[in-house]
């Protein structure tokens, strides 16, 4: 039996297509409440709903005493819960994701380094350097020690191709839980510059551990991400 959709979710579609083919445009109010509704031909609760669903999404933002206007679309990052590959989040969101590697080298580690690896100050230690995109706009860049010890064979891999994680699965050591720390912090020049945005605009910092299944530490990432075009989803369940 076919169910029709909801009345909201088709106000929703109908909003945020013409969010997208710039009908409404970034920086600009859309019509009020009332007014979308008697457009419609729908109830205002109706159009409230549609309305918050799109600010939660963060195609839309309530202004006070302004209005509803249209914002930069975020792109929504769900890692702070969920292990999986860049590539994977980015097309979840319906985007394309392009990365280049701007340095794969061999480093010693340094204080910070080893103790997230659990290995001894000045061990040898992969650096992999890379700047990640959604359809052609730069959103991350991220700096990743690995030990070489345990992955001799990594810096064959074309990661501008493969996935880190998946191509760690393979060499089985899967990484199967993560820690990581959250910080917000201005924009450096070079992460300006890397990221096309403002020196000392908000950037998060994510710094990650990666775990295998015997609690080995295998990854220690550094992750910058443009404030402006992500958010971060977090779920949290009552025990």
């Amino acid at each position: 039996m076919f169910l029709p959709s909801p009345k909201y979710l088709e106000i929703q579609n109908l909003l945020l297509q013409r969010i997208k083919n710039g009908d409404y445009q970034e920086g600009q109010l859309i019509p009020k409440e009332v007014d979308l509704a008697e457009q419609l031909n729908v109830s205002r609760p109706t159009v409230r709903h549609a309305i918050r669903n799109l600010v939660q999404a963060g195609y839309l933002e309530r202004r006070k005493k302004r209005g509803t206007i249209v914002t930069q679309t975020k792109i929504k990052q769900q890692f702070t819960h969920v292990i999986e590959s860049y590539n994977t989040e980015i097309q979840n969101n319906g985007l394309v994701a392009k990365t280049q590697v701007l340095n794969f080298s061999t480093e010693k580690a340094n204080d910070e380094v080893a103790e997230a690896l659990t290995i001894k100050p000045n061990t040898e230690v992969y650096k992999l350097v890379r700047l990640r995109s959604a359809d052609n706009k730069p959103v991350v860049f991220v700096v990743t020690y690995l030990p070489i010890a345990q992955l001799p064979d990594l810096q064959k891999i074309d990661f501008t191709h493969h996935s880190l994680y998946s191509e760690l699965a393979k060499a089985g050591l899967e990484i199967t839980h993560v820690s990581r720390k959250i910080e917000v912090h201005p924009a450096t020049e070079e992460e300006a510059q890397l990221l096309e945005t403002d020196i000392k605009a908000p950037i998060f910092y994510f710094h990650t551990i990666g775990f295998t299944k015997d609690h080995r530490a295998l990854e220690y990432s550094i992750a910058s991400y443009r404030g402006d075009l992500n958010y971060f989803m977090v779920e949290i369940d009552k025990h």
